[in-house]
């Protein structure tokens, strides 16, 4: 048996740039950090003594008699892709620190998480690239799922970092490495709410991927603005990174229709007005995570503003995916992959 822990993530700029589509061409850059709430998925071989070969348990609990019948399609491809089978029972569980599907980067976060612990039944550890290598290809290959690249090598990674996307396909992740007096100043600064209701992000990454080119202006100075806000989280000058924050949401808001709403755009608005100097919603658009920089005299009263919505305290995570638990002797129990 093997669980994984596997950090959601918050991003700050440079969104759009690391989808293939683009920085195929043009080269991308991210901002991200890997936050302290986790996606946590264990598996184990299913003994014969229940009537079923297979048990998937998330948001509903499947249990099958073949691999093909499993309705969730990333433990379905997962497992397919490492040659598990109908020869050995598997059960799985999923349990998430927040909600899937609301701009955390739940569906990579779970990605990584799986193929760390079906490699792990396999009696292999896999670093940091190849899980975020080894995610992406579930993702976008198997699954053919509108996504970037951000999010899995985020999960995969943990800390704060600049990830960076050449033309050929290859990516490198460079930590922020804030002294420690920086990076407290940086987590004090910022405030998560969740707005509510969840939703696809691939829909709206969709909108976003058809219109990369024409979006080429905004989606540069997005980029650019990767390396400005790093100056100035080194500096710990976190006014003048909110600012920026804030300009990088209204281009944001350009690159598609439905990235925001009259509610998010009134959220928003209630949070400037109680004293938070920008922000942005997590993920490709519609709802879910939002993010603001806000002075920590101030939060109060943004707080006050956003009763309504749950406040959700975050820190850095610097572990990435890791293993949890796993019990030797019956890791790699099941057929070797071919």
């Amino acid at each position: 048996m093997a669980i994984s822990r596997t950090p959601y993530r918050v991003s700050f700029f440079g969104g759009g740039t690391d989808y293939p589509t683009w920085f195929r061409r043009h080269g991308g850059a991210v901002l991200s950090m890997a936050i302290d709430k986790y996606c946590y998925i264990g598996t184990g071989f299913l003994p014969p003594f229940f009537g079923i070969r297979h048990r998937i348990i998330w948001s509903h609990i499947e249990a099958v008699s073949e691999m093909a019948a499993i309705q969730h399609p990333a433990v379905r491809a997962g497992l397919q892709a490492l040659g598990y089978d109908d020869s050995e029972g598997v059960e799985l569980f999923h349990q998430g620190d927040l909600p899937a599907r609301s701009g955390i980067g739940s569906s990579s976060a779970f990605a990584v998480g799986l193929m760390n612990v079906l490699n792990a039944m396999r009696g292999k550890t896999l670093d940091a690239h190849a899980l975020a290598v080894a995610a992406m290809d579930l993702e976008q290959n198997r699954l053919r799922e509108s996504v970037g690249c951000q999010d899995q090598i985020a999960s995969a990674y943990g800390g704060v970092n600049i990830i960076s996307f050449a033309r050929d396909e290859s990516f490198s992740v460079t930590p922020l490495g804030l002294d420690e007096e920086r990076l407290a100043k940086f987590e004090q600064w910022l405030m998560l709410f969740y707005a509510g209701s969840s939703r696809l992000s691939s829909d709206f990454a969709k909108r976003l991927i058809g219109r990369l080119e024409a979006n080429a202006r905004h989606l540069e100075c997005m980029q650019e603005m990767v390396g400005i806000a790093v100056e100035l989280l080194h500096a710990g000058e976190m006014e003048a990174f909110g600012h920026l924050l804030h300009e990088s949401w209204l281009l944001k808001r350009q690159l598609a229709n439905g990235t925001s709403s009259k509610t998010i755009d009134r959220i928003y608005d209630d949070a400037q007005r109680a004293g938070a100097l920008g922000g942005k919603l997590l993920g490709a658009g519609g709802t879910g995570f939002m993010v603001f920089v806000v002075p920590p005299d101030r939060q109060r009263a943004v707080r006050e503003a956003l009763a309504h919505l749950i406040t959700v305290p975050v820190s850095a995570d610097f572990t990435g995916s890791t293993l949890v638990y796993r019990k030797e002797g019956l890791v790699g129990a099941a057929k070797p992959a071919t």
